[in-house]
């Protein structure tokens, strides 16, 4: 989970100053709005950036973690306790997972039992992966089994749940692009409808006598008046909400990868709207 950190305060502080530069030059431009979005997401953009690199992050995490455990096994089979194992092992180079594997060691030396370093080392690498196989460690360690063959089989699972991300990312990755099109897709039919197709209507509509019909601020009749230019922009981000959501589910199996498409396409499609447009 990314926490708040004092470096965000320069992206907000420099967003808060473009929102004012916004309100003071641009308040009544086309280019209100448009300014308006580029300077909150710039606010924002340092959770961003730090978000794609927790993620970078623990994959790299996972992917050391099977080092890790490679060497573990080793150590092991050979004849030697788990603690004695870690001790001997910590030393080794294991990128980013390496100052949690050393704070593992330093408890284990201060003589924090077996389990309840092995809980913290999950817990602060806060990776679901590494939590489950420590979970699975303690149980077979619990009950009396084989560690090694224990070991061995968190290996496999470990490595068998990476490919088969691997493989479901690369399986969709076709549904991902096809979902992004469809989305850009959808706007510029929305704008079309809105920019085109509707004053067209209209003209022809009072042309021919009609009268009660706006299609580019609202229809206007006995019943109360609708503004479509607002429906149509709720209609949009609405679609890249959930849009982004089912994305993120399919590709990462996660909700809060689905939430970040889910911003990426309603920032998208805002900009690409209030540009269009000069506004809503």
């Amino acid at each position: 989970m990314i926490k708040f950190k004092k470096h965000y305060t320069i992206g907000i502080v420099i967003g808060l100053i473009l929102v004012v530069f916004d309100v003071v030059y641009f308040l009544k431009s086309r280019w209100f709005l448009t300014f308006l979005i580029i300077a909150i997401n710039i606010g924002w953009s340092q959770f961003w950036i730090d978000f794609f690199k927790e993620n970078k992050r623990q994959k790299e995490i996972e992917s050391r973690f099977l080092q890790f455990v490679r060497s573990l096994v080793g150590t092991v089979k050979s004849g030697i306790s788990i603690p004695n194992s870690i001790i001997q092992i910590a030393n080794e180079d294991y990128g980013p997972l390496t100052p949690y594997v050393k704070k593992l060691r330093n408890q284990i030396e201060w003589g924090i039992p077996i389990q309840e370093a092995l809980i913290n080392f999950g817990e602060d690498t806060n990776n679901p992966i590494i939590n489950r196989a420590v979970s699975i460690v303690l149980e077979a360690e619990r009950s009396g089994g084989e560690i090694g063959d224990v070991l061995d089989s968190v290996t496999s699972s470990v490595v068998n749940i990476k490919k088969m991300k691997e493989e479901r990312k690369a399986s969709v990755f076709s549904q991902i692009v096809q979902g992004y099109i469809v989305f850009f897709v959808f706007i510029v039919i929305m704008l079309v409808l809105q920019l085109y197709l509707f004053p067209q209507i209209q003209e022809v509509g009072s042309l021919g006598g009609l009268t009660g019909i706006d299609f580019a601020q609202g229809i206007v009749g006995e019943a109360e008046e609708v503004n479509l230019d607002s429906t149509f922009f709720s209609l949009i981000l609405i679609q890249g909400f959930f849009a982004g959501i089912m994305i993120g589910k399919f590709s990462e199996g996660t909700i809060k990868q689905g939430v970040m498409h889910s911003l990426i396409l309603m920032t998208s499609a805002a900009l690409i709207i209030t540009t269009a447009k000069g506004g809503i």
